[in-house]
């Protein structure tokens, strides 16, 4: 398994990052892939699939690139930058844009997981891979499209969603302790004890991230992986809470019997604080208007069912005891909605 060593005030002062890049690579992972985790996922290739197979079809180097910087174990480091607090995503695909060919190449190396012979198989046509230098610019350029044409249009509502997963964790630190979030983050990832973090389940060398820089970034497709820039940042990308995911709004088990008492937008409104959120994000996960979820909010406030408490600037709202008893009562007489599940254990090391 591949570890890293993190003193305590490495994991006190880590922090929670939104990345607009690292959720455009999870994208373009789940676009390679083809497959989707949940029908989030699978409604947004059905939209976006075709036509990402026939611009990688006309473009044959760009196609390789794809295969070879995936890898079979191992992401190329020059397309996972380590993402960085406020950085847009023009900011972010222009690091990927300015890496160095010769970095890139020995970077994609490690991902085919072969050496660098002078003799290799070659497919790309005019000249080997090994010769090319314009590799950073095809990947940035492919990004740029992934961005535009299938992250962008909705990353308001991935944010919100991202931000949701946030303040949950956030959460949990508060009442569990770092133990507790870093357990449930992704498959792989868990602390070991005696200041180990273990980042994935492969056998690579453990690091000393002391005094570093520790990041955590979520990102809504089911995937995940690891990036540094050594030694001063490191970063964990995990997927967000599978039920935050979904296209169409967050995918919630609401009992039968719960909808029928409560109605169903307000059972599902309850349903979903099993972790604090604001009115905003219960907006964006569930696709009510922000007057509908307050109307819910007050009824449910003034039956005792959920609690407000200020976070900050925030304003949240969670289950109360009774409204867990309700919630737990209702939870055998069957579901209005299906939850949304998770993909295979993914991503690099």
């Amino acid at each position: 398994m591949g570890w890293w060593q993190v003193s305590a005030d490495t994991l006190a002062g880590s922090r929670f990052v939104l990345s607009p890049l690292a959720e455009t690579f999870a994208c373009l992972k789940l676009l390679h892939a083809g497959v989707g985790g949940h029908p989030g996922e699978q409604a947004w290739l059905r939209a976006h699939l075709p036509a990402y197979r026939r611009r990688l079809a006309r473009d044959p180097v760009t196609a390789w690139l794809v295969r070879a910087g995936l890898g079979r174990s191992w992401i190329a480091d020059f397309l996972t930058p380590t993402p960085k607090d406020a950085e847009s995503f023009e900011e972010g695909v222009a690091r990927v844009r300015a890496t160095d060919p010769a970095r890139a190449r020995a970077d994609l190396r490690v991902s085919l997981a072969e050496p660098l012979a002078a003799g290799a198989a070659e497919r790309l046509g005019e000249s080997s891979w090994q010769a090319r230098d314009d590799l950073p610019e095809r990947a940035a350029r492919l990004l740029e499209y992934v961005w535009a044409e299938a992250v962008r249009p909705d990353w308001d509502r991935r944010r919100r969603v991202l931000e949701a997963d946030v303040v949950a964790r956030t959460a949990q630190v508060s009442r569990g302790g770092w133990v507790a979030v870093l357990d449930a983050l992704r498959p792989g990832t868990r602390w070991l004890g005696e200041s180990r973090l273990q980042v994935n389940a492969h056998e690579y060398p453990p690091r000393e991230i002391s005094g570093a820089q520790l990041v955590f970034v979520p990102v809504t497709p089911q995937t995940g992986w690891v990036s540094w820039e050594e030694p001063r940042r490191y970063a964990v990308v995990y997927p967000c809470a599978g039920a935050l995911a979904g296209t169409g709004g967050r995918r919630t088990r609401v009992p039968t019997a719960l909808g029928a008492l409560l109605g169903p937008g307000r059972a599902r409104v309850l349903v979903l604080l099993d972790s604090p959120l604001s009115t905003t994000q219960l907006t964006a996960v569930t696709g009510q208007a922000l007057g509908s979820v307050g109307r819910h909010l007050r009824v449910l406030l003034d039956a005792g069912l959920v609690e407000r408490r200020r976070a900050g600037r925030s304003v949240l709202y969670a289950r109360t005891g009774a409204g867990q008893v309700l919630v737990d009562a209702a939870g055998d007489t069957g579901e209005r909605d299906g939850g949304a599940g998770r993909g295979r254990p993914d991503g690099r090391s």
